[in-house]
């Protein structure tokens, strides 16, 4: 294998703010600002909304919400009305499926945003595709989804899925630079099995070694484990200066507490799975990392308008890790019905045009430039490296992953 160096590279985070009208409900946008003849679509979402992860979900969900607001208040698709179709996949491959075919089977239904899970959008997308409806991602990372499972042949397995955040192929480098860089060169990984925890570790695990970095171990968890002492007893005896992770927070937090109770004290690094609030009520210890897309949303100038919105909407969740994802998304979509919808004579007829019109959508979004390459991946490879400091997520680096 050819030895790869990577850099990571300060990035200019510069975007215009986006002007944004009030937030009243739907029916009041019906009422004062469009004709009792519109149109309907509906914009979907699939996404855990109860459970474990629904803390994420949730997000996801309100910010396609104000989306959707904003654009039937400001009349940005004449004739037409749009409305929200949220349905729960409770992070569960099975459960997206049925979603998936719910709002298929809805033929106002023109577009989704979702999943969280890269493995339940693995379930999702196929279902989505036969029916010609285009899903737009905030989080799905697995790199795989876009461009097949020969990485080193790409070729993208449905026309239909686009995403807004970056992938693991890029995800993974970033924390393995960002770890020898300070100077850490022995880590153990250990992954969930799943397809989002599997591929971020694989990812990981080959940039580090083209950097020079050991894996002292490479072991596995079953995503319902609550006792992690075995995994720990055989990672702790290869003296790893980090563990990373491949998975989410409900699992890494107590992974992160046993560890250090086992005499471990070593960093835990994740990817964006983990980073949450969550992981640091669930155990995760001061030093502990992870990376997350793009750069952090409050320190945007592109996303104040967004986090103002949100904020005066009167959600009762927070949108969390990928709401402002989730709103380019949305508006992603949105901004290819504008060409779509333009001369449907209903929405269910459009839905190969929207598929068409996404390749095209470009626009200055709430977390930066939202424009697709050939793949359907975001052109965006903006991360962020977080370190829990004093019992909080801190912001330690944006960059930019250059080859």
């Amino acid at each position: 294998m050819n030895k790869h160096s990577f850099k990571l590279v300060g990035v200019a985070l510069v975007a215009a703010s986006l002007a944004f009208t009030g937030c009243g409900s739907r029916t009041e946008a019906t009422s004062g600002g469009t004709s009792s003849t519109n149109k309907t679509a509906k914009i979907g979402v699939i996404a855990p909304l109860s459970g474990d992860l629904s803390a994420l979900g949730l997000g996801i969900r309100n910010s396609v919400d104000l989306a959707i607001r904003q654009a039937n208040e400001s009349n940005a698709i004449p004739g037409w009305t749009l409305e929200l179709a949220a349905e729960d996949d409770q992070a569960t491959p099975d459960v997206g499926k049925n979603a998936a075919t719910k709002l298929a089977s809805d033929d106002e239904v023109v577009g989704v945003v979702g999943t969280l899970n890269s493995s339940v959008a693995q379930s999702v997308i196929p279902v989505l595709n036969s029916a010609n409806i285009v899903q737009v991602s905030p989080a799905n990372t697995n790199p795989t989804l876009t461009k097949g499972e020969d990485l080193a042949n790409p070729k993208r397995p449905y026309a239909n899925y686009f995403r807004t955040c970056t992938t693991d192929s890029v995800q993974g480098p970033f924390a393995a630079q960002y770890l020898i860089d300070a100077g850490i060169t022995k880590v153990a990984t250990i992954h969930d099995k799943k397809a989002y925890g599997q591929g971020l570790v694989e990812a990981f695990t080959t940039a580090f070694k083209a950097g020079g970095g050991t894996i002292t171990d490479a072991e596995t968890i079953n995503p319902d484990d609550k006792d992690y002492s075995a995994v720990i007893a055989k990672v702790k005896p290869t003296a790893p200066q980090a563990i990373y992770y491949g998975g989410e927070y409900p699992q890494a937090g107590p992974l992160s507490k046993q560890a250090k109770a086992a005499g471990l004290d070593v960093p835990v690094m994740g990817g964006d799975g983990i980073y949450d609030p969550n992981f640091i009520k669930l155990g995760g210890r001061d030093n502990d990392l992870a990376t997350s897309v793009g750069a952090p949303v409050d320190s945007l100038d592109s996303a104040k308008a967004f986090v103002a919105a949100y904020q005066a909407a009167g959600f009762s969740d927070p949108y969390a890790a990928y709401g402002a994802y989730a709103f380019d998304a949305a508006n992603a979509i949105i901004n290819a019905l504008k060409t779509s919808l333009a001369s449907a004579s209903d929405a269910k007829s459009a839905r190969q045009a929207t598929i068409t019109a996404m390749s095209s959508v470009s626009f200055d979004g709430a977390t930066g430039k939202v424009a697709f390459d050939e793949f359907g991946d975001s052109v965006s490879r903006v991360l962020t490296v977080y370190k829990v400091t004093d019992g909080e997520w801190k912001a330690e680096k944006t960059g930019e992953l250059k080859s």
